[in-house]
């Protein structure tokens, strides 16, 4: 089955904050920077499927802030080349900014776990399918 969307384009789109189907910049509402437009404005895909359905971008969030930053403080603390407060302080403070910088991220890279695994839900993807169907009936 030939998509017209990739998966390629799918994970460029996906890291790069655009829509998942037709690449658009329009994932996020214009000067309002977490909050998550309700669906794109160029292609009119909905991007919250379902209620909840972006719990598991704060899933994602979490365990890259646990993996990707606070492992690392702790490691270096428990190398000798941080100290006990600088540790906790740099702890302390990724803990809250890390996640709030991520955000945009997290929202972006679940909705293109998503797509990835199911492309064919993507609505570029549905007319292509229908068209194969149509040339085989």
């Amino acid at each position: 089955m030939k998509f017209t969307v990739t998966r390629g384009q799918i994970i460029a789109r996906g890291l790069s904050h655009r829509c998942p189907n037709c690449g658009s910049r329009t994932l996020f509402t214009p000067g309002a920077p977490f909050t998550l437009a309700p669906a794109c404005e160029a292609c009119g895909l909905k991007f919250e499927r379902d209620e909840g359905s972006f719990l598991g971008a704060m899933s994602l969030n979490y365990g890259v802030t646990v993996c990707g930053f606070l492992v690392p403080v702790l490691l270096a603390y428990l190398a000798g080349w941080l100290g006990g407060m600088t540790a906790a302080v740099l702890a302390g403070a990724g803990a809250v900014l890390f996640p709030v910088l991520f955000y945009r991220s997290s929202r972006s890279w679940w909705l293109m776990n998503y797509y990835l695994v199911v492309p064919h839900h993507l609505p570029a993807n549905q007319r292509e399918i229908a068209a194969d169907e149509d040339e085989n009936t």
